[in-house]
């Protein structure tokens, strides 16, 4: 397993099975305000269980989304860059291990699933004005890399991508995809190649079907020359009225293997998949 990263899980349904409710619009971001120390238990699971990377619960966490929640501007700042601090602290306990800042898409603020659709019908400064000020301060709190991830879309994709350029910092970058397309539509094979500059150090899918991830990254490595990441859900559909997920699912450890045959070197879960799902992730693959 030397040539491969486990990632850690997902965090909401970390934080759910902990006993939080996440419904409202911030989701797990208003933890960093309410129980910051309930993050970093989560981290610290992921740790124990085997992940070699934690992912900052910053996924939701926008100075637009905390201003909208009544949380002033100075304030919504040192919570996006506590997301990062509270990481790096428990980071320290599992020397060798690296802190993943988290960037959602702008479809994460909105609330509204949106994530899953892409098309924001928003102009591509608006998309610059919402991602570059977070990623300047994700990156000035000192994460290993960042991670870019659940991007539904190649319009939001070349925006992140100019403004990583500019920002000149490690970072990785993930699609939410539907079989051989993002959830907008566009090909992969276009989606994939556009992040494929210097500062980012791996490639992939995220929060998808576990079924799709093989194909998605096989294409990924075709088509961008990086390594690839793959850390899916479970396999359920995400109910934006009801505010959670549905159907069944199952973790990532039964496909793993296969993802790792297709070229995958960083691998783990997202929404639904929980620590014991990374241990036996990490377990599964130990061999490999």
């Amino acid at each position: 397993m030397s040539d491969l990263i486990i990632l850690d899980g997902g965090l909401s349904n970390a934080l759910e099975d902990r006993g939080h409710d996440l419904s409202d619009t911030l989701w797990s971001a208003r933890l960093l305000r309410d129980a910051p120390s309930e993050i970093a238990a989560v981290h610290r699971a992921y740790y124990g269980a085997g992940a070699m990377v934690a992912t900052t619960a910053s996924y939701q966490a926008s100075v637009v989304g905390f201003e909208r929640a009544g949380i002033e501007r100075t304030e919504a700042e040192h919570l996006i860059t506590s997301s990062v601090r509270i990481a790096l602290e428990v980071r320290d306990e599992f020397p060798g291990t690296l802190v993943a800042a988290s960037v959602g898409p702008y479809g994460a603020m909105l609330a509204d699933g949106s994530e899953y659709r892409g098309r924001y019908g928003v102009s591509s400064q608006v998309l610059r004005d919402f991602h570059g000020p977070r990623l300047e301060l994700l990156a000035a709190a000192g994460p290993d890399l960042l991670a870019v991830e659940t991007i539904p879309d190649t319009d939001e994709a070349e925006v992140l991508v100019e403004l990583l350029r500019e920002l000149d910092f490690p970072a990785w970058f993930s699609y939410s995809v539907e079989g051989d397309h993002t959830r907008a539509g566009q090909p992969l094979t276009q989606a994939f190649a556009i992040p494929a500059i210097d500062q980012v150090v791996a490639i992939g899918i995220n929060c998808c079907n576990p079924t799709d991830v093989r194909a998605a990254v096989q294409t990924a490595v075709a088509a961008s020359g990086k390594p690839a990441i793959a850390y899916p859900n479970q396999g359920e559909s995400w109910d934006a009225t009801a505010r959670k997920w549905v159907g069944d699912g199952t973790g990532p450890a039964d496909f793993a293997p296969s993802w790792v045959e297709a070229g995958a070197t960083y691998i783990g879960g997202c929404c639904r998949v929980g620590p014991e799902d990374i241990r036996a992730l990490a377990t599964d693959l130990s061999g490999t």
